[in-house]
């Protein structure tokens, strides 16, 4: 059994704070300032240019890659880290369009995060092929998987409902019509059980920076299935995709497997912060998180909708069709999440009318849950949120 109590130890929360965006970004972990600075004194200070081969900072993207697949149901040898997530959209996108060459459609839902979208419209204006991106409502997803489809680009969780795809019926549905399957993890991976390779899924990509705890910025992640990693062609054939790069040929010849995703140079310290968070993770399994999480979410709703009749629910009520976490829809949602932040109580906003909670039980426990549902009564019944200074948006929402 895990010790959530001890996970929770191992985070810096400042005092009084009750930080419910771990969706959004995580908490540091107390470990991962010193593991950089050991990274950058004791590798980059004293070993240089040699840190590549002797710190094995050339392999830590697949290693680090490794002790990620272990938490998304992926086999080892599969994942790879590196670059944003914006960018491994691209990649596993354009690869699945050219493993499906005759079919020009892009399937998505509107419950998608943006920036996918902007990628595949990117990459179509690219490719000048008569590809087409095609968006319809999350719960017509299935009646759209057809044999005009090339590929589906589904985020697991909608990022502002927290509604849940099933991964495994629909991968299983576009095989059946030939349509290859790319699937966006972010607010999966680290918030409940993924299982790429029972539910066959081609491609897969996700970011660190959330549930992960890898801290802002940290890089994304890129699955692909076994049976499709030597047919794969990058469309970003960076230089340590290459199989030889430092045989620098002219031409670009593709990497073995997984490796040939890789594209920039790895970020050493950002992946350095994210294995302290890593070890973190290896404290539990993602079915006793899943648990947990089911357990805190069902609380706050309760206390919220026992305290807060003001506020609807946008989250699907039934646990096993969300993620982890809880939104809520009010009018003036920006205004009452900005005085629920002045008092403490972490959340975020989302267009255009969504107060969105994330729960983490690595570091949220019950009594949080039960004391920020207090302080929002106090923010919604006494109506502290209606007040000039709440109203206006900053840049970050």
């Amino acid at each position: 059994m895990t010790d959530f109590a001890a996970t929770k130890a191992l985070f810096h929360l400042p005092e009084g704070m009750i930080y419910l965006d771990g969706n959004s970004l995580g908490p540091l972990p107390i470990a991962a300032p010193a593991r950089m600075q050991a990274t950058m004194q004791d590798e980059w200070g004293e070993m240089l240019i040699t840190g590549w081969n002797k710190a094995g900072w050339m392999e830590q993207p697949t290693r680090v890659g490794d002790r990620i697949a272990r938490l998304i149901g992926a086999k080892p040898g599969h994942v790879v880290i590196g670059d944003t997530l914006s960018i491994k959209v691209y990649q596993a996108l354009a690869s699945a369009l050219a493993l499906n060459p005759d079919r020009k459609v892009i399937l998505s839902d509107s419950g998608n995060f943006p920036s996918d979208l902007y990628m595949a419209e990117g990459l179509i204006k690219s490719l000048n092929a008569g590809h087409q991106l095609r968006i319809v409502a999350p719960e017509e997803v299935a009646n759209n998987i057809t044999e005009e489809v090339a590929v589906t680009l589904i985020t697991e969780v909608d990022y502002r409902t927290g509604r849940l795809h099933d991964m495994k019926a629909l991968t299983a549905l576009a095989h059946e019509k030939g349509v290859l399957t790319v699937w966006d993890l972010a607010h999966t991976a680290g918030a409940t059980p993924v299982d790429l390779a029972g539910a066959n899924a081609d491609f897969a990509v996700g970011c660190t920076y959330k549930y992960l705890n890898g801290g802002p910025g940290a890089p994304a992640f890129i699955y692909v299935a076994p049976r499709h990693a030597e047919a794969t062609s990058p469309a970003l054939s960076g230089w340590l995709g290459h199989d030889a790069p430092f045989a620098f040929e002219q031409s670009y010849r593709p990497g073995a497997g997984i490796e040939r995703m890789r594209v920039g140079t790895p970020p050493v310290l950002a992946l350095t912060a994210l294995e302290a968070a890593l070890d973190i993770w290896d404290m539990t399994t993602m079915d006793e998180v899943r648990a947990r999480s089911i357990e805190l979410t069902e609380l706050f709703i309760k206390e919220v909708e026992s305290r807060c009749p003001m506020l609807t629910l946008a989250s699907p009520r039934d646990p096993n069709m969300r993620g982890s976490q809880v939104s809520f829809h009010f009018n003036e949602g920006y205004a009452a999440m900005q005085a629920l932040i002045a008092r403490g109580v972490i959340g975020d906003f989302r267009a255009p009318d969504i107060m969105r909670f994330g729960f983490t039980p690595l570091f949220i426990d019950a009594d949080d849950v039960t004391r920020a549902a207090q302080i929002l009564e106090d923010v919604m019944t006494n109506n502290l949120w209606d007040a000039p200074e709440y109203k206006t948006r900053a840049r970050v929402t």
